[in-house]
């Protein structure tokens, strides 16, 4: 395993540029499966999980180029409809290819999705939505087969939860089935407006996106265009956070201010002082940040559960006592367990975690065991005293692209250690 050592205790000053959004370049990049010729992308971000799409891409039949940010993929020649399952665990989101795969093939082959502690699998939501197209499904072992035995016909589909995941494979398979889709209580999220405005520069006619309800009239086929993806508004609001907890001031080029306008009520009532203009954002951090009553995440427009950890973090140097309640995930509390290494004071009970505000946090050494957990290690490590060894980069790397390099511009201590030291859970993935 890789791993991240941090002297605290520098403050975050500076100026970075908002990295493109994750969450919209994955669902980009599987839509180009249905669009038989050359289609360039770019804003890519530099993260693992793109390396891993485009790993899909290319095992699908896809002709796929990369320079710097932009990905050019051509789909003309694809012609596999299985998934295996080593690409499949490379990528928690790669079922969103799913959609895509069914459009252009008429069929698809996945590996079934781990569990998950909810008790209801993370699949489900979509395998009831996609067989309301005629969409015969098999499940076997450890293995999912999907076939048409006619067109893809358009039906009405009512999510029983805004899925973010399930609204993105609907909408791909509605996009060339025959006749209209209508979503309702689709997500909202900005990402799912990426996905179509990307779709309908293709061709796609898709309205509603952002509103709750979501319209596809199907159309026969997609044609390749350039387009350009979002910055990713979990990373923004991380660094945000960074300069929080450290007391510093950074300010943000790149961003779109209504993204972020779910996160940015918790940032003022701890007190930091927040200036947006156009696509630029400054945040100058006081001296003590104040405690935050209760941060409550909701499926968007409200607060995102992907910040959850790292106003955790920030919240663990808040004067008097926060209240984070998690709404979306059952069991997205642990990264706590490592956060008490620094000497913070959490307490959790069941969705709530009630965090009691100190003066100073103590470098440790922590595991990553998350994307947005290990995020959060990073910034606990930043703003403690001493040193900090964050574990298990990886995880990191998934969705935040060179997270040393954007902090060390920022006049942090951070480094890289890229040798690869033996861990005993190696032994056991």
């Amino acid at each position: 395993m890789k791993r991240f050592i941090i002297n605290g205790g520098n403050r975050i000053y500076g100026e970075t540029k908002i990295q493109g959004s994750k969450n919209s370049v994955l669902p980009i990049l599987a839509a180009t499966v249905l669009i038989r010729g050359e289609t360039v992308i770019e804003n890519c971000p530099d993260i693992s999980d793109v390396d891993a799409t485009v790993k899909i891409l290319k095992y699908l039949g896809c002709t796929v180029k990369r320079e710097g940010h932009t990905i050019t993929v051509d789909s003309t020649n694809a012609d596999k409809y299985d998934i295996p399952d080593e690409l499949m665990r490379e990528m928690r989101s790669s079922v969103v290819f799913l959609g895509a795969i069914i459009g252009r093939m008429g069929k698809a082959s996945l590996s079934t999705p781990g569990g998950c502690e909810i008790g209801l699998r993370p699949i489900d939501l979509h395998l009831d939505a996609i067989q309301k197209f005629g969409v015969n499904i098999r499940e076997e072992f450890a293995k999912i087969d999907f076939e048409t035995v006619n067109k893809l016909e358009g039906t009405r589909i009512a999510l029983s939860f805004p899925s973010v995941g399930a609204t993105e494979n609907i909408i791909l398979t509605a996009c060339t089935a025959k006749g209209t889709t209508v979503i309702t209580n689709a997500a909202r999220e900005p990402e799912i407006s990426d996905l179509a405005d990307f779709l309908n520069s293709c061709g796609a006619r898709i309205s509603g996106t952002g509103e709750g309800t979501v319209t596809v009239e199907g159309v026969e086929q997609l044609h390749g265009v350039k387009y350009k993806v979002i910055p990713d508004r979990i990373v923004a609001a991380t660094y945000m956070a960074a300069a929080a907890m450290t007391h510093g001031r950074i300010h943000i080029t790149g961003v779109i201010p209504a993204h972020i306008a779910p996160v940015i009520p918790v940032f003022e009532e701890a007190g930091c002082d927040i200036s947006i203009k156009g696509s630029e954002l400054s945040l100058s951090a006081p001296p003590m940040l104040k405690g935050i009553k209760t941060v409550r995440t909701m499926p968007y427009p409200g607060f995102p559960t992907d910040m959850q950890a790292q106003i955790m973090a920030m919240t663990t140097l808040c004067h008097g006592t926060s209240v984070i309640i998690e709404t979306i995930f059952e069991s997205r509390y642990k990264h706590v367990s490592e956060l008490l290494r620094f000497g913070a004071k959490i307490r959790v009970d069941g969705r709530m975690a009630v965090i009691e505000g100190i003066k100073n946090l103590t470098g440790a050494s922590v595991i990553a065991s998350d994307l947005r957990g290990g995020a959060a290690l990073v910034l606990a490590g930043l703003a403690a005293d001493g040193t900090t060894t964050v574990n298990e980069t990886g995880y990191i790397n998934r969705g935040y692209e060179d997270m040393c390099g954007v902090l060390t511009s920022l006049g942090c201590d951070i480094k890289l250690d890229e040798r690869e030291i033996k861990n005993d859970s190696d032994d056991k993935n």
